[in-house]
């Protein structure tokens, strides 16, 4: 990396992180109507700074839900052209009581900067930006083409670009994307995803007695939509957490034995991670299967929350008439998401219990992905980590999904570097979310160095 490149992020830093403390006070909370307008302003922040940096033809384009942000720059002839991909809206950051400073006011402790979407993707894809704006002003251009598509609906499900990456092959024609959205296997370790788990996210309902009923003059008799619903989930998985639905193991694709060698060889603590990542008396799951096995190459069922019935404070006694649970369904390679849902339906279908009626609703969904690591785009970018961490790179999947990774396979046929400076304790989607500052500087570099080796 050109030592003119480091000097100007150095020089920079200061005002770097004064605009990201700006974009993080915006709540952007994608999936509350009420802040609908803090998504649009988040839009426009995201705009203006691409149009900072250097970057031609910014525009907010509208959707049917919040708008994208798109921009390029495409004068480097006969260089490859990168899609950056980010998202600038976050997750609601309840519960409030848990977090030590508020959630969209940026405070720096220990290191980190503490905020709703410091990592989750606000501060990650604003290296994006930065490492463009210190290209152009080191050498006054790109060292390749580079086009830009940001999100205000990742934290919902995505369905707005995957239209209209579906729709517009021609404008997003690339040789790679890059994605910040991912972490560090460890601190001080350059790491590249090269996999991620698919979702299904859906919704399951229970209905029971016409109307809530008088659980003294009809208990014993009336069907209970909660405990027909608890009673149905309770089947799913078997006590070492394998999933019961028939055939749900039958397409997975099990991951080579070199990755499985290189998994074994990582600095991992099952222990450490029981203590400092999961936080509960033991890990669950097959007991067959290493722990980065269950986390990043077995699919997996889960129940997100269960709704029903009477909560409030003092008693009411009610038979419930109506329940729903959010649930979901992580697949790995070679799982196809249509014939996994129509699975859960049947199996949902086959063991509702007597009394009780459900129906299945599919709320948001996308495939599993791999990358090829022999990919010169995934090369240069592990050559570039490596420069600029001074340590190998490494190559590891993650248990979560990023469904614009399979859409950009998909519609536009091109790899994703997941190049991400989070790390595994930073919190996402949780209380107290930070991001090392330190990571954010070093992720304008190494996004710097990677466009200048690709671009050589």
């Amino acid at each position: 990396m050109s030592q003119a490149i480091d000097s100007f992020v150095s020089s920079n830093s200061g005002r770097f992180l004064e605009e990201l403390n700006k974009f993080l006070r915006i709540p952007s909370i994608s999936t509350s109507p009420e802040h609908t307008a803090d998504v649009a302003a988040a839009a426009e922040f995201v705009a203006a700074s691409l149009k900072s940096a250097g970057l031609e033809n910014v525009e907010i384009i509208p959707t049917d839900r919040h708008p994208l942000v798109y921009a390029d720059w495409l004068h480097a002839a006969g260089k490859p052209t990168v899609l950056c991909y980010g998202h600038y809206d976050v997750q609601p950051p309840d519960p409030l009581e848990l977090w030590h400073t508020p959630p969209f006011e940026p405070t720096i402790r220990d290191g980190n900067l503490y905020a709703r979407g410091s990592a989750d993707d606000k501060g990650q894809m604003y290296m994006h930006v930065k490492a463009v704006e210190a290209l152009f002003a080191v050498y006054g251009k790109l060292p390749v083409n580079v086009k830009f598509l940001i999100e205000g609906e990742e934290e919902v499900g995505g369905a707005s670009i995957t239209k209209y990456v579906a729709a517009h092959h021609e404008k997003l024609k690339a040789d790679v994307a890059l994605v910040s959205d991912t972490a560090l296997y460890a601190e001080g370790i350059p790491t590249l995803c090269i996999g991620l788990r698919g979702l299904i996210y859906m919704e399951v309902e229970a209905t029971g007695p016409m109307r809530d009923l008088h659980s003294g003059l009809y208990g014993g008799a009336a069907p209970n939509a909660v405990f027909g619903l608890i009673e149905l989930l309770g089947k799913v998985k078997d006590a070492d957490g394998r999933i019961q639905i028939p055939g749900f193991y039958d397409q997975v694709a099990e991951p080579a034995a070199a990755e499985i060698a290189s998994w074994k060889s990582l600095p991992f603590s099952e222990a450490e991670f029981l203590k400092k990542e999961v936080g509960s008396s033991r890990l669950t799951g097959e007991p067959d299967r290493m722990v980065l096995e269950r986390v990043w190459s077995r699919p997996t069922l889960e129940v997100h929350g269960i709704a029903g019935g009477f909560t409030g404070a003092g008693a009411k006694t009610v038979i419930p008439a109506t329940a729903t649970a959010k649930v979901s369904m992580r697949m790995v390679p070679d799982q196809d998401p249509d014939q996994m849902y129509a699975a859960f339906e049947q199996w949902v279908a086959a063991n509702t219990p007597a009394g009780i009626q459900t129906k299945v609703r599919k709320l948001s969904g996308g495939p599993a992905v791999v990358v090829n690591p022999e990919h010169p785009a995934i090369h240069e970018a592990a050559a570039a980590f490596k420069e600029i961490m001074n340590a190998d790179c490494v190559f590891i999947r993650s248990g979560g999904s990023v469904p614009i990774v399979g859409d950009f396979a998909h519609h536009l046929g091109i790899p994703t570097v997941m190049m991400g400076l989070g790390l595994p304790d930073d919190g996402l989607h949780s209380p107290n979310e930070k991001f090392k500052l330190d990571n954010f500087y070093l992720g304008i570099r190494t996004v710097a160095h990677f466009f200048e080796k690709y671009g050589a």
